[in-house]
């Protein structure tokens, strides 16, 4: 989902701030929540377990080029689901940045779409688990079917976003829509790839629920929906 450089460019380019605001002010919105129930602690060390995933997954983990963008394995809706919409968000946020600054500089100038581009898709994640799935549901009671619908929903989320600021940037011609499918072809293996992991965190969950008492998962597991 890393956008490539060039692809939008020039005055373009506000757009990708204005959104990257937007998404931040939404990110320090969601914290707020969390840091007036007294949960800052609990905010902190999740931001950072997520932030640390984020980068190890954008690193470590397989990924190449593929049409207008990279393909990763972001995992956001499993980072989710176990560590909730607010540490999820700043841990995508600094994990991308990091990742930036240490090893893809030529991606900084992206980083107001890419920001936008994981984090949109998020917290329309969010909104849809508070539609599906009743408040203060247990994460081990969620059905399979919840489980693999929000996966998908946050991948298909992904690509669209994609697939706009490519046609943003490069306007609506063969080469961009050629580019945009070779980009959403590609990235078919990994919404398989975060589906079954969300599938089977979930199957951890139902058969060890001793596994979600820490400070670390209890809270996101005990209301799934939660900020």
């Amino acid at each position: 989902m890393h956008i490539d450089p060039g692809v939008v460019d020039g005055a373009k380019l506000m757009l990708s701030y204005s959104t990257a605001a937007g998404v931040v002010g939404y990110t320090a919105w969601l914290a707020w929540g969390m840091f007036r129930q007294a949960r800052l602690p609990e905010l902190v060390l999740r931001s950072m377990a997520a932030m640390c995933l984020v980068f190890c997954f954008f690193e470590v983990l397989p990924h190449y080029r593929m049409g207008v963008s990279e393909v990763h394995l972001i995992m956001g809706a499993a980072i989710f689901l176990i560590l909730g919409a607010a540490p999820a968000a700043i841990g995508l946020a600094l994990g991308l940045l990091l990742q930036g600054l240490l090893f893809a500089p030529a991606d900084l100038p992206q980083y107001g779409m890419n920001l936008t581009t994981l984090l949109v898709p998020l917290f329309a994640l969010n909104a849809l688990s508070r539609q599906m799935i009743p408040a203060g549901t247990p994460f081990g009671q969620m059905s399979y079917q919840q489980c693999l619908v929000l996966s998908a929903a946050y991948q298909g989320g992904v690509i669209a976003w994609v697939a706009f600021w490519a046609l943003y940037g490069q306007g609506v011609n063969a080469a961009s829509l050629a580019g945009v499918a070779q980009f959403g072809s590609a990235y078919l293996p990994v919404i398989l790839i975060e589906c079954g992991v969300c599938t089977a965190w979930l199957a951890m969950g139902r058969h060890w629920p001793g596994l979600l008492d820490s400070r670390l998962f209890g809270g996101a597991f005990n209301r799934v929906t939660q900020a």
